[in-house]
C-alpha cells in the first residue's frame, strides 16, 4: 500500500511527527510480511518545506502522476482566522488542491486532521460530506464552508473515501484509525506502545467559549449567557438583549456555533460548574445552585454526559482532592 504524508510549508511539527511516529511504530511491531504496509513517504507540493517551527522536512516533490492509496494531510501551524486565511491564499495550497482532487479522483483515501481539514474543504472535498475540524476553529470552518456537514463534536468523521479529524492530538486517532483498518491488534499494540488511551469525543475537551469567530450578534448573546448562567434560559431575554428577534438569533447561534441557543448556555453552565469543581470545596448541590440547576442530582447528570467523567472524578483532578 502506498501511504502519502502531505506537507506544506509550515505544516504543524507534532502532526508531522505524529502520523510519522505511529505509522513506524505499527510498522515495526507488525509481520515482516505486513511491515511495509504502514510506511509513508512524505511528499511536498514544491522542492523542500519547512516546518512551522523551521525544521527541514525531508520531502519528495508530489506529482499528480503519482498514485496513493492513502494520503494524510497533517495541520499547517496556523492557529486563527487570521493566520489560517492567510496560509489558505498561498499558491502552495491551490497546487495542494490540484493533487489531491487528482488522487482522490483516482480512488485514493484522503485524510487530514486538525487545520489540515481546511486544505480538504478548500479543495472542495468536502462538499455535502460529513466533516469534523480542530474545535476552536469550527464558527469559522462553517462560515467559510457552509456545504460541508460539519460536526466539530466528533474526533474522526469517515465520509466514503475522505476521513476528517478533531484538534492536534488527533492526529494520532486518524493514524491510529488506518491501522485498525488492517489490523485492529496490531492498532492496539501500537496504541498501547506509544501511551495512547482511546480519547473520548472532541466535545469533551472543547471549551464553549473559546470557539473562534468575529460574529458581532452571537459575542453579544455570549455576554448575555455568561451574565445569566444562574438564571433559567429565556430566549426572548436573550433577543431582547442583543437587539435581534428570537428567530433571528437562533438561526445565527446556530448558523455561527453549530448549536441552539439553549444548548450553548447549557454548555456554559457545565463548563462553569465543572471549574467550580476543579478550584473550590464547594458541594455538587451549592455548585448546582450556583449554575442555575435545581439540584445535585440534575447537574452530576449533564457533567457526566458533558464531559465523560462523573462529579467525583472531576473533583479528584483538582488542586483540592484528598
Amino acid at each position: 500500500m502506498n501511504i502519502a504524508i502531505l506537507a506544506l510549508d509550515g505544516t504543524f511539527d507534532t502532526g508531522l511527527a505524529a502520523f510519522q511516529d505511529t505509522l513506524t511504530t505499527a510498522a515495526e511491531l507488525a509481520p515482516t510480511s505486513e511491515s511495509k504496509s504502514f510506511k509513508a513517504t512524505v511528499l511536498s507540493v514544491r522542492h523542500g518545506a519547512m516546518t512551522a517551527h523551521g525544521l527541514a522536512i525531508p520531502a519528495v516533490p508530489a506529482v499528480a502522476s503519482f498514485a496513493p492509496d492513502l494520503v494524510l494531510v497533517p495541520a499547517v501551524g496556523a492557529k486563527t482566522e487570521e493566520a489560517l486565511s492567510t496560509t489558505l491564499r498561498h499558491p502552495d495550497c491551490e497546487s495542494a488542491g490540484v493533487l489531491l482532487r487528482a488522487w482522490h479522483k483516482q480512488g485514493a483515501t484522503i485524510a487530514a486532521a486538525c487545520t489540515g481539514t481546511f486544505l480538504l474543504a478548500e479543495a472542495g472535498l468536502l462538499d455535502g460530506r460529513a466533516a469534523t475540524t480542530s474545535w476552536w476553529l469550527s464558527p469559522f470552518f462553517r462560515s467559510r464552508y457552509p456545504r460541508v456537514d460539519l460536526d466539530h463534536h466528533r474526533t474522526i468523521v469517515r465520509a466514503d473515501n475522505i476521513v476528517t479529524a478533531g484538534a492536534v492530538l488527533a492526529h494520532f486517532d486518524l493514524a491510529l484509525w488506518f491501522i485498525r483498518q488492517r489490523s485492529p491488534e496490531l492498532a492496539a499494540t501500537t496504541a498501547r506502545y506509544l501511551m495512547l488511551d482511546p480519547r473520548s469525543p472532541q466535545a469533551t475537551y472543547a471549551i464553549p467559549d473559546h470557539l473562534r469567530h468575529t460574529d458581532e450578534l452571537v459575542q453579544a448573546f455570549e455576554v448575555w449567557v455568561r451574565t445569566n448562567l444562574d438564571r433559567v434560559f429565556s430566549l426572548r431575554d436573550a433577543a431582547q438583549f442583543t437587539g435581534a428577534s428570537t428567530r433571528t438569533l437562533s438561526r445565527r447561534v446556530h448558523a455561527v456555533l453549530g448549536r441552539s441557543p439553549l444548548a450553548y448556555h447549557q454548555d456554559l453552565r457545565v463548563e462553569h460548574a465543572t471549574y467550580l469543581l476543579r478550584t473550590t470545596r464547594m458541594s455538587v448541590d451549592e455548585i448546582a445552585s450556583r449554575t442555575g440547576y435545581a439540584n445535585g442530582t440534575t447537574l452530576r447528570v449533564l457533567l457526566r454526559r458533558k464531559t465523560g467523567r462523573t462529579a467525583s472524578e472531576l473533583r479528584r483532578l483538582s488542586e483540592f482532592a484528598d
